[in-house]
């Protein structure tokens, strides 16, 4: 691959969440970003989604580094398990910003990976990486220390925006280096590899700064308790709440094991001050009247096992909710989770509480930049090749028409989609070849591929239920010695209903019966035979299609 370049996205194309993008240039290879999404509804008892990083696992000796935009889950979270997966002695080195590098090492400690080498790369150094230059390039983001990575090769440069928006009056740290980015552009970037999350919502998103006076409004309003719901990650945002609750004389907890632990990454870093005696352990949270109160929690997302969920669903052993007290969402759900969100908000109002969400009051502000924000990304960068990431198919054709707006041809706007990689040489660029791609399932502390058939069956027992049918046959012959055992759990509109049981006794008896005249007496082919047929019945008689599992015991 001398001389040619070559960008394959493992993942975050074609969807929001699990970002992962190889670049290979001269064999050697550098990975940005190594992120996760959660599951959706129909993932049945999945935990976490990876990208598949089988390639990666092919080509471990290739690997050069291993890079990071910022801290998010979408971009951090899939870190301990794909260098688990590479293997101790093949770990690469990993770069971040010191928030970046701080939340990955507590991610690699509960792995037990300690041994990684991470490094902290400041803004405007540069690291050699084999035949690649690293370089972190200063953004602002719903995170601090988030940064686009520039990565140089003798071909040209590639830019990675990662996640960002040109907020003007960020709530900590300076501006988006612009003046880097028009440096890029005019020095001549090669290719624009650019978050599309936003790209279809016009004009120019909202400052973090305006959110933090809306709160402190909104705080002043609440008579009892205020529960307070964002991502862990965000600490801008969680910094905010703390002002908005010194300035109403409230005290501040925090919930969440998640949350606990990234404020005071946050905490020991500057990137949060919160005022002595001012926070309070969850413990003593009913130690203190309703309205001094500020609970900020996990959940924002309606994750099932998250702190709010459990809080709408009386199962938190440290909060209980009640009546009178307010719940803010300073979030927007992710797409997908909007079911799981409502569900929450309304279980929080069957116990009573007050809900307030974005589209009720400015309490939030989005992390990534609208398509104006885009355009003027494109315009300072001014690339000769642009490839949308981190976006549905949607928001990558959107991305896509508004570099051809600023004046890329479409020629050169390469909507790509996961495992199909842009090569790129002196004669221009162009789709290469497809490789290996999807999911990974975490289940636990087990991951396995997508195409597991414990998903089907998960889906299958959640529909329709299962029947487990015991035949008890002559060794000999086959032929069914006592009268068989039904078995069914969560097959719907069965109680009661002993007639069907019965028919269903009277079905395996002549399925062993036409086994035995067949001489079938092997016990694999005789489930299997019973199988079919009581698949068959049940469904003529139900129009369901139960999970089936028979048991065959030899006397």
């Amino acid at each position: 691959m001398s001389g040619a370049l070559r960008v394959l996205p493992l993942g975050g194309v074609g969807e929001i969440g699990k970002n992962l993008t190889v670049v290979e240039y001269e064999d050697r290879i550098v990975v940005v970003d190594c992120g996760l999404r959660f599951p959706t509804a129909e993932m049945m008892g999945i935990d976490l989604v990876l990208p598949d990083f089988t390639y990666l696992r092919e080509r471990v000796a290739d690997i050069e580094a291993i890079v990071i935009t910022h801290g998010h889950e979408d971009h951090l979270g899939a870190l301990p398990w794909v260098l688990r997966d590479l293997g101790q002695d093949k770990i690469p080195v990993v770069y971040g910003g010191q928030l970046t590098v701080a939340m990955a090492r507590s991610k690699l400690d509960e792995h037990k990976l300690r041994d990684v080498n991470l490094e902290v790369l400041p803004i405007g150094d540069v690291a050699d990486a084999g035949p690649f230059k690293l370089e972190r390039i200063h953004l602002t983001h719903s995170i601090p220390d988030s940064s686009g990575i520039a990565l140089t090769t003798e071909l040209g440069t590639i830019l990675f925006t990662g996640d960002y928006k040109f907020d003007q009056t960020p709530v900590g740290g300076a501006p988006a280096d612009m003046a880097r980015l028009a440096e890029l552009g005019r020095e001549g970037l090669l290719l624009l590899c650019g978050d599309s999350t936003n790209a279809d919502r016009g004009g120019i998103s909202a400052s973090e700064s305006v959110v933090g006076p809306h709160l402190d409004r909104l705080f002043a309003r609440c008579p009892g308790r205020i529960v307070v719901t964002c991502f862990a990650s965000n600490i801008h945002r969680v910094q905010q709440v703390v002002h908005a609750a010194a300035a109403n004389g409230r005290k501040v907890a925090l919930v969440g094991r998640s949350m606990r632990k990234n404020v005071n990454i946050g905490r020991s870093l500057g990137h949060i001050d919160i005022p002595e005696g001012m926070l309070l352990p969850p413990r003593e949270i009913d130690q203190w009247p309703d309205e001094k109160i500020v609970v900020i929690s996990t959940g924002s997302q309606g994750e099932p096992l998250s702190a709010l969920r459990r809080m709408a669903y009386r199962d938190h052993p440290q909060v209980e909710l009640r009546r009178d007290d307010t719940v803010i969402f300073s979030a927007t759900p992710i797409p997908g989770n909007e079911r799981a969100v409502n569900e929450t908000i309304d279980r929080l109002y069957h116990v009573g509480c007050e809900v307030v969400t974005a589209a009720d009051a400015p309490i939030h502000a989005s992390g990534h930049g609208y398509a104006e924000e885009v355009k003027m990304m494109l315009n300072l960068t001014h690339p000769r090749y642009v490839m949308p990431v981190h976006g549905d198919f949607k928001r990558m054709m959107i991305h896509g028409k508004l570099a051809e707006a600023v004046g890329v041809p479409s020629e050169h706007i390469f909507r790509t989609e996961n495992g199909q990689s842009l090569e790129i040489d002196g004669r221009g660029a162009r789709l290469g070849e497809k490789v290996t791609s999807g999911m990974i399932f975490v289940d636990g502390v087990d991951i396995g591929d997508v195409a597991d058939v414990a998903l089907r069956d998960r889906r299958m027992l959640s529909a329709d239920g299962i029947f487990i049918v015991v035949a008890t046959v002559s060794e000999q012959d086959g032929s069914s010695v006592v009268p068989p055992e039904v078995l069914a759990r969560g097959v719907p509109f069965l109680d009661g209903n002993a007639a069907f049981i019965e028919e269903l006794r009277e079905a395996v008896e002549d399925s062993l019966d036409r086994a035995a005249e067949q001489r079938i007496t092997e016990v694999d082919v005789l489930e299997s035979f019973l199988h079919d047929d009581l698949a068959t019945f049940i469904y003529d008689r139900l129009k369901r299609r139960p999970m089936v599992l028979p048991v065959v015991v030899e006397v």
